[in-house]
């Protein structure tokens, strides 16, 4: 597991695949999600481990909204 903070075009990368990376949590797939992803969004406070689950937090759950069409 890694504790750096990713970059700023990681970040970008991650901003536009956290919408997809919530549909996979939605639907209980989380393995399907890279161990580097998890790694990342974990770092940035995006996702977070609950109860041995995946979620997102409150600061991912606003980027999510934050990408959607206005």
């Amino acid at each position: 597991m890694s504790a750096a903070v990713p970059t700023l075009d990681r970040q970008s990368e991650l901003r536009v695949a956290l919408p997809g990376v919530e549909q996979l949590l939605q639907r209980r797939r989380a393995g399907e999600i890279g161990e580097d992803v998890i790694d990342d969004l974990v770092s940035l406070s995006w996702i977070e481990w609950n109860g041995g689950a995946l979620r997102l937090t409150t600061t991912g759950q606003n980027i999510c909204r934050q990408q959607l069409p206005k």
